[in-house]
């Protein structure tokens, strides 16, 4: 069939790509400082306002459970805006991602505590969390996605790893401002009303984001899909995939499982490692290596700046010798990585403190890095935004979620950082398994995936050896 459904979609222009970068970029940059401004708290604040009766160790971990149940939510935020992104496009769901955590972060601002409402201000603040998780869950993978379809194959790694700076973004801003607050701050005027000053300014860092995002077009790769699919409604051949046009996640259990395994494989290693260097090392440095938590902060601060300029150095690399040997390199570099990271911080002494972080996330970008264009690049252009954001979020409940609960129930029940070293290690292994297994991916280019997935799964496999 010969019509302007079928052909190839026209890459963004390199003015309009940029927009479409510093858009996704600004949006995760958004989120992400919502995400992980409660995991700081967490460690820093939340145990004595929301847990007071409990021992100070067990009030962090009953604080990083809270944290925990915000990834319990991201699988489901996954399944939501993953069925309706795949239908209704990338851009509208972004917005709603946006709006869902900017929202439950400003109420965390307002929030009374344990003193004020008792019992009730856990419950209410776990809630929080969890609108927090479903947001994020549904925000990863459209915002990679819509950078990933607007561009070419070529520098794809490149530009798709811009969007994941947003992580170290957050992180930097979240960091930045409690550090800002912890040095200009009293520590009761800190724990009494400071910390509500970060949760409320995400208000006003939403309403930015909203305006940059809704400025963008919808991606030319999903247009054309969606195009396409209902030419074929029309004929006889689409009756019989009528239920998988209806639920992308049907559709990517059939075709696409083996992708979603390695997605999920892949993650182990980057997601615990990341939450172990820098919501764990707040308690860790303060509570055995005797570091203050400004010197703990400092050091995640710059160590987050670094971690947001090299990881785009990553995705370029992964553009020109491919996904699998950065991301390998990656993994290998944080497992070997672990000993000597704890061995630094127990010096107590900032430089080493400083160190052992900024490499463990220098390590960390060679697998977030590559990790945008990579899952991208698994799954067909219908099924894409369920396949990649079911992929990345599943894993983040055994991988991310408990990472600082378990690291500090291991720290209380051993006194050591030899069993938490392990298992950083002990996840690092799975993901070179998983990554290890994987088809290279970076030639293939995204509307090719598109009719090859479409195909019978030999078919697809087949075009799979074809473009790689």
């Amino acid at each position: 069939m010969a019509s302007a459904a079928s052909a190839p979609p026209t890459p963004a222009s390199p003015g309009n790509l940029k927009r479409i970068v510093a858009a996704s970029l600004i949006g995760t940059t958004i989120e992400w400082y919502d995400f992980f401004l409660y995991g700081s708290a967490a460690a820093l604040v939340f145990n004595k306002l929301f847990f007071p009766q409990s021992d100070p160790l067990v009030g962090t971990l009953l604080s990083f459970l809270t944290y925990a149940v915000g990834f319990a939510a991201r699988p489901i935020g996954a399944l939501v805006f993953g069925h309706y992104g795949d239908r209704l496009g990338r851009k509208k769901l972004l917005v709603l991602s946006l709006l869902l955590m900017g929202g439950a972060t400003f109420a965390i601002g307002l929030l009374p505590t344990y003193a004020t409402i008792g019992s009730a201000a856990p419950v209410l603040l776990t809630v929080l969390r969890l609108v927090q998780g479903f947001a994020l869950g549904g925000e990863w993978g459209g915002a990679v996605l819509l950078v990933s379809e607007h561009g070419d194959a070529r520098r794809r790694g490149f530009w798709a790893s811009w969007p994941q700076t947003g992580a170290p973004a957050g992180q930097l801003l979240a960091t930045g401002v409690l550090s800002l607050l912890t040095a200009v701050l009293s520590e009761s005027a800190f724990g009494s009303w400071g910390w509500r000053i970060p949760f409320l300014l995400s208000g006003v860092l939403v309403i930015v984001g909203l305006w940059i995002r809704l400025s963008v077009d919808e991606s030319p790769v999903f247009k054309q899909a969606l195009a396409q699919a209902e030419a074929r409604k029309s004929t006889r051949a689409a009756e019989a995939d009528a239920g998988a046009e209806k639920l992308p996640l049907v559709s990517v259990m059939r075709h696409h499982w083996r992708d979603v395994l390695v997605a999920m494989g892949a993650r182990m290693a980057e997601n615990i490692s990341y939450y172990v260097i820098t919501a764990f090392i707040l308690v860790y440095a303060t509570t055995s290596a005797g570091v203050s938590k400004q010197t703990a902060l400092n050091a995640v601060l710059i160590a987050s700046a670094v971690h947001f300029a090299v990881i785009p150095g990553w995705g370029a690399l992964s553009d020109r010798i491919g996904r699998r040997p950065v991301y390998l390199l990656g993994a290998a570099g944080v497992g070997l990585w672990m000993f000597p990271f704890f061995s630094l911080i127990d010096t107590g002494g900032f430089g080493n403190l400083l160190l052992a972080v900024t490499v463990g996330l220098v390590l960390h970008g060679a697998m977030y890095a590559p990790q945008a264009a990579f899952f991208s690049e698994m799954f067909a252009t219908r099924m894409r935004y369920s396949g990649a954001s079911i992929g990345a979020q599943f894993a983040s409940v055994a991988a991310g979620a408990p990472a600082p609960l378990i690291a500090t129930a291991l720290l209380d029940a051993y006194g050591s950082s030899t069993p938490i070293a392990l298992y950083v290690i002990s996840a690092a292994i799975l993901t070179l398994i998983a990554v290890g297994v994987a088809k290279e991916t970076r030639h293939r280019d995204l509307a090719d995936v598109e009719r090859s997935a479409g195909a019978e799964p030999t078919a697809a496999r087949a075009a799979d050896a074809h473009t790689v």
